[in-house]
């Protein structure tokens, strides 16, 4: 079957969606342009400015999107089949994943544009708010500890495609290249008065310079750092395929380094103005999203290519690759796709930066609303370079910005561009969606640190960036250097460390999207007393709680069982996994309280205005 089929009428359900679901939610939800927005009432030029959708879409769209809508798909299709992984983003980003982004955008607008933990607060209680604190914060440091590891295991491997051209060190390169770029755009933007079309134009093109350079400058620790030993290939990567332990344990020194690095930059950028980092590559983040989006479409229209990968693997599946557990389709695929169908960490961004430059109330069908069904196509796009491959290719071999890269580098060749400009500009825009993901997150984990300690000077400013930054070095350190593969006895390359987490960050990122939910139907049925509030919002409510925390129990509570009696791990990672389900847990209990106590709460008086918006 021509994945044209599949991917085309996904795309009209999608838009489908918009025109009639997201039309109800506006109106459910009172939308009204004449209601005066945050932007506005609070307008100081710096946090608070209108902006109008055509700006504050791609701006909201590439903070959300990230790696998240790449990764959980590419996984959870080679885990349980492309079908599965199809049907749950459609459904979750139309009836879950939208209503969230959605529903925190508007409470947040209504509430001055506070934080979706300022809304917990106001609409439960302090202790609620507390709670929700603390777990955005060790969410956070989850998310914080797969992308890092992630994006440095891309920064190392042995050149492929065309010649030979595109490795690890071409990557990292074109990369570092790229965060300087940025640092130079936003001077020339603040210092310069450069117009902003020019200086996008300008830097997309010199960040284009970058990714064909990268190859020819490539910046390849691993390589720098091998000792052969006598006897021993003098190549790197050969020696590693031969199962070379020095080999093997160099390559994995390597990515530790690059794990450290990669914090360092969070701890520079979580404290950098928003003007020299955070803005610049927002704006160069978004274009890289439509050139992904757009390189997906001219492949598809122009080269086909045929479905190979199985539509179904089965219930319960491994992972094609070493040392992969055994994971069950329940409720495993709700929790690996998170971003693409329903993440957690939207709502901080659309309660944290989006809510404070919403022009009108109007705009939040398509900032909130439809920007999730815009990642929705992502996350099919990225599932296509999977279903493009058969079940033991090569190009499903590696991991899954590898995989990526080979799916977008083959939707390119139906413009006839080398492979290896293909596999080096989708490599590329992984890393950029990373860089958005980590540097925000190391932001926002210091603005929770402050809200709880109370230090909002600049020594809060400092050790909240420190911490966030710096706790996640603990969990990327504690993998060994080398494995040992359990049929041949050989060393063997240990299990990356975001593989270790991505489950981990999946169910926490996903019981934040219950939190959230949760707040936000609260909050609803205190200014409603409406039915439909148990329905649109409810329901998913429930839905993301049982799913996240049945993954985290399934993830975290066998732990603390052997030999037949109870153990308690020396491992860190299940202890944070039960501090999660108790935070969980404690504020479901603080919630049902709240709920039981309002009885049958009076509707809130809103101001006359004209009709709502639809």
């Amino acid at each position: 079957m021509n994945l044209l089929f599949i991917v085309l009428p996904a795309a009209v359900v999608l838009l489908v969606a918009y025109f009639t679901y997201g039309r109800l939610l506006a109106r459910l939800f009172e939308l009204n342009p004449a209601r005066k927005t945050p932007a506005y009432e609070l307008q100081d030029g710096l946090d608070f400015e209108p902006l109008d959708p055509s700006s504050l879409v791609p701006q909201h769209f590439s903070a959300i999107a990230a790696a998240g809508p790449i990764v959980g798909p590419i996984l959870a299709g080679l885990t349980f089949g492309w079908l599965p992984a199809l049907l749950w983003i459609l459904l979750g980003c139309i009836f879950i994943g939208g209503v969230h982004d959605f529903g925190a955008l508007v409470a947040s607008i209504r509430h001055k544009a506070r934080s979706i933990a300022e809304v917990v607060r106001e609409n439960m209680s302090r202790r609620s708010y507390l709670l929700f604190l603390s777990f955005i914060w060790l969410a956070l440091v989850y998310i914080i500890v797969a992308f890092t590891d992630v994006t440095a295991t891309s920064f190392i491997g042995p050149p492929t495609g065309d010649n030979g051209m595109v490795g690890g060190g071409a990557i990292a390169s074109a990369s570092l290249i790229y965060l300087v770029l940025t640092i130079l755009m936003g001077v020339c933007l603040r210092y310069f008065k450069m117009p902003l079309g020019w200086a996008t134009a300008l830097f997309i093109v010199l960040v284009g310079a970058a990714i064909i350079a990268g190859p020819s400058i490539p910046l390849d620790l691993a390589t720098l750092m091998y000792r052969p030993a006598e006897g021993a290939p003098a190549d790197l990567y050969v020696a590693a395929q031969e199962q070379n332990a020095a080999a093997i344990a160099t390559i994995s020194q390597s990515r530790k380094v690059w794990d450290v690095i990669l914090l360092i930059y969070c701890l520079l950028a979580g404290m950098a103005p928003v003007w020299m980092i955070l803005q610049p590559r927002g704006q160069l983040g978004g274009y890289f999203l439509y050139f992904a989006l757009g390189a997906g479409a001219i492949g598809l229209i122009l080269g086909g290519g045929q479905v190979q990968y199985p539509a179904f693997r089965g219930w319960e599946a491994a992972l094609p690759r070493a040392n992969a557990p055994l994971q069950t389709l329940w409720p495993m695929l709700f929790i690996t796709i998170a971003c693409g169908a329903c993440s957690g960490f939207h709502s901080l961004i659309a309660s944290g930066t989006t809510s404070k430059q919403l022009k009108n109330e109007g705009d939040a069908k398509v900032v909130g609303y439809g920007t999730m069904l815009m990642e929705g196509m992502v996350a099919i796009v990225s599932l296509c370079c999977v279903m493009m491959f058969t079940e033991n290719s090569n190009e499903l071999s590696g991991t899954p910005n590898q995989i990526y890269a080979h799916g977008i580098a083959r939707f390119l060749s139906a413009v006839h561009l080398p492979q290896g400009i293909g596999m080096s500009f989708a490599l590329m825009a992984f890393a950029t969606f990373v860089y958005d993901t980590l540097d925000v997150c190391t932001r926002l984990g210091r603005f929770i640190l402050q809200e709880l300690t109370g230090l909002h000077n600049w020594f809060g400013r400092v050790l909240g960036t420190a911490l966030t930054a710096g706790v996640p070095i603990y969990f990327l350190m504690i993998a060994p250097n080398v494995a040992v593969d359990a049929k041949t006895g050989l060393p063997a390359p240990p299990v990356p460390v975001w593989q270790i987490f991505w489950a981990l960050f999946g169910a926490s990122n996903q019981l934040l999207a219950a939190l959230t939910l949760l707040g936000v139907t609260v909050w609803l049925w205190r200014t409603y007393n409406a039915r439909w509030v148990w329905f649109v919002t409810g329901l998913p409510t429930i839905w993301m709680y049982v799913m996240s925390t049945w993954a985290l129990c399934l993830m975290t509570l066998p732990r603390f069982h052997a030999n037949g009696g109870v153990s308690l791990p020396a491992d860190p990672v299940p202890w944070i996994g039960l501090v999660l389900i108790i935070l969980a847990v404690m504020m479901l209990i603080e919630a049902i309280r709240i709920l039981m106590s309002l009885g049958t709460p009076p509707t809130a008086k809103l101001e006359a205005l004209p009709a709502a918006a639809g």
